[in-house]
């Protein structure tokens, strides 16, 4: 009976019925998907989430939620509100929208040492309430990123995943024959196996790429983990700190915003950060591509009206740069909402390689003692 070209190809990835070197590259992949599935499946499905979890905060806390108007508040009248709305709490930070219907978020430090969010309208300037610190976002992050262990014990256990993640990559390129054929071939649905099988081989070579960079990226934060890291970003120097008694000057504070514009006119500014009555530290998006908005800052006197230091990315070293490419890479936070929803779909997918894995295994297992089964009958 003769096959179709499309059936051929799928066969070209069944388990190698001889030895060398495909054998081996397949008792490996499949060795993998076997021992890690489950523990790969929950980092990937968490770290999928948490590509989305400033949504799912937006979706859950209606402090979040604002309706967009012509109107905007600039940083200073945003930075004023939120302090006298809570007197008694320190602002640590404040950050722009993460998109058009969302509310600003502040940081704030209460007289416990706890934190909170607090949120602010910036179309209106308008405070719209305080939401608890261990929201989605942070829920899913620390469960991603150290699985709610100590640092010194969950970062690396999390990110030695790279490892195996990188050889399943390497051993599937072996195993699946003339893999770039396989990127529109739609699964058969004629029995479990064979479904799955193509779903998985499926999900496999669209996510090539993307198992590449979350495998480099993890490597790269084993690294860090283990002491490799870059150490920390240049300093800025800030006149000395002053104890808040009353909110910011919003008029010095919309000031140090515009002069930093015309100075430096290409950052786009996303966050305020050490605010006091003297000084700040603005950052945000500039000329460096792939970095965190803390690779491009400026620190500023508020009193003397200049700038204190400046921090531009494209001055850090390879080391640096590879330091702060990661989280980009890793969450997809660069390019906006496409990019990100992108990397949501792609993680998706690797979560359903992780689950379809171990389910090809225990039917491959099954079939198996079936057929033994039956040649033991008929003996």
């Amino acid at each position: 009976m003769s096959t179709t070209p499309a059936a051929r190809q799928h066969t070209t990835a069944a388990a190698p019925k001889s030895g060398g070197g495909r054998r081996l590259w397949f008792d490996l992949h499949s060795w993998i998907g076997l021992k890690l599935s489950i523990f790969m499946a929950f980092v990937c499905l968490t770290g999928t989430l948490a590509t989305v979890s400033q949504e799912i905060d937006w979706l859950v806390f209606s402090e979040a939620r604002v309706a967009p108007t012509t109107q905007h508040a600039s940083w200073g009248d945003m930075t004023v509100a939120v302090q006298r709305a809570y007197p008694q709490w320190t602002l640590e930070s404040l950050s722009a929208p993460h998109a058009s219907r969302f509310a600003a978020r502040a940081v704030m430090r209460l007289p416990d040492g706890a934190r909170r969010f607090v949120w602010v309208d910036p179309y209106s300037g308008r405070v719209t309430g305080d939401t608890t610190w261990f929201n989605a976002q942070r829920i899913l992050r620390n469960t991603h990123r150290h699985l709610m262990l100590p640092l010194k014990i969950g970062v690396p256990l999390v990110s030695a995943l790279a490892v195996p993640l990188l050889l399943t990559l390497i051993s599937s390129l072996y195993i699946y024959k003339r893999w770039w054929r396989g990127f529109l071939t739609w699964p058969r649905a004629d029995r479990p196996r064979r479904l799955w099988g193509d779903v998985h081989r499926l999900a496999g070579v669209w996510s090539l790429w993307f198992i590449a960079v979350i495998a480099l990226t993890g490597g790269w934060y084993l690294v860090e983990s283990l002491g490799g890291g870059a150490g920390p970003a240049a300093e800025i120097a800030l006149p000395s700190a002053e104890v808040a008694t009353a909110p910011a000057d919003a008029d010095a504070i919309d000031h140090a915003v515009a002069d930093v514009a015309r100075q430096w006119p290409e950052l786009q500014v996303r966050g305020l950060h050490d605010v006091s009555p003297r000084s700040l530290l603005l950052d945000g998006e500039a000329q460096a591509w792939l970095v965190r908005d803390r690779a491009n800052a400026v620190g500023y006197d508020l009193q003397d009206r200049r700038m204190t230091g400046q921090r531009d990315g494209r001055d850090m070293d390879i080391h640096q740069r590879i330091s702060e490419m990661a989280d980009p890479l890793h969450f997809g936070t660069f390019g906006g909402w496409p990019v990100r929803w992108l990397w949501f779909v792609s993680g998706v997918l690797l979560t359903t390689l992780s689950v379809t894995g171990v389910y090809l295994y225990g039917l491959r297992v099954s079939d198996a003692l079936r057929s033994a089964a039956r040649r033991q009958g008929n003996t």
